[in-house]
């Protein structure tokens, strides 16, 4: 049995972690501990609060009691508003806090695009502007080339995390711009319910759709040193890596 640790800010799409688990279909267990969010909306500052050293301390106290082997805070946005290095630091800190591997969703993101071998990729946030901005910052500083970033400006979590699957497509259709040459498409809201429609988005995309929840899944197995084939997750988990992690 592998534990994977999660540290998830509120209550917005926590269900696809069950769902995933239930779709691995293998010994692999998910423990979920909720952090506190704060202010639920999508402004610089409180997302910094968000991922505030005392909040994944009190989130790791519920963990630690879980048996997990490895932690991930999986608030992409409460990672990369810190930038790179602020980002790296926040994943030390928790890694000494839980005496264990971790990592974060926005580092799944740079993770898995690596693993895909692709470096071309095309955004769709449910973000302002001024935070989708933040994130391309990031993904350039791990390397990857960002083609198009689209923002759809939602003001909270709970705004994002009412959204149905034709939302989802229509978001990642929009960030698939024409022309664009994007290798994968990247959907960063971990408020976002994707994990049901993965192998929608992928088939109409042609190509590897990453989102939020999925990665960060992907990046607790990796930190587990763990591989798992689950086509219906799409390319992520049933690709052989091309690159090192």
């Amino acid at each position: 049995m592998t534990a994977l640790g999660f540290l998830y800010p509120g209550h917005s799409a926590e269900d696809d972690y069950r769902r995933i688990e239930q779709l691995l279909g293998s010994d692999i267990r998910m423990d979920l501990v909720h952090t506190d969010i704060g202010e639920d909306t999508h402004r610089v500052d409180a997302l910094r609060e968000l991922g505030a050293p005392e909040r994944l301390a009190a989130g790791m106290e519920g963990l630690r009691l879980t048996g997990a082997e490895t932690v991930v805070w999986a608030s992409t946005s409460g990672g990369f508003v810190h930038g790179w290095e602020g980002a790296q630091e926040q994943v030390r800190a928790l890694a000494r806090l839980a005496g264990m591997p971790a990592s974060s969703t926005s580092f799944g993101f740079v993770n898995a695009a690596r693993e895909l071998g692709v470096r071309r990729v095309a955004v769709g946030t449910a973000y302002p502007e001024s935070v989708a901005a933040l994130f391309g910052d990031f993904l350039r500083a791990g390397g990857l080339e960002v083609v198009s970033l689209r923002s759809s400006g939602t003001a909270t979590a709970a705004e994002a995390a009412g959204w149905g699957e034709e939302e989802v497509l229509t978001l990642a259709r929009a960030a698939d711009a024409p022309g664009s040459g994007a290798q994968a498409v990247l959907l960063p809201d971990t408020a976002l319910h994707t994990a049901a429609c993965l192998p929608l988005l992928e088939k109409t995309l042609s190509k590897p759709v990453l989102t939020a929840c999925q990665v960060s899944v992907r990046e607790g197995l990796r930190l587990a040193d763990r591989r798992v084939n689950a086509p219906t997750l799409g390319a992520l988990f049933t690709r052989e890596p091309l690159m090192q992690a």
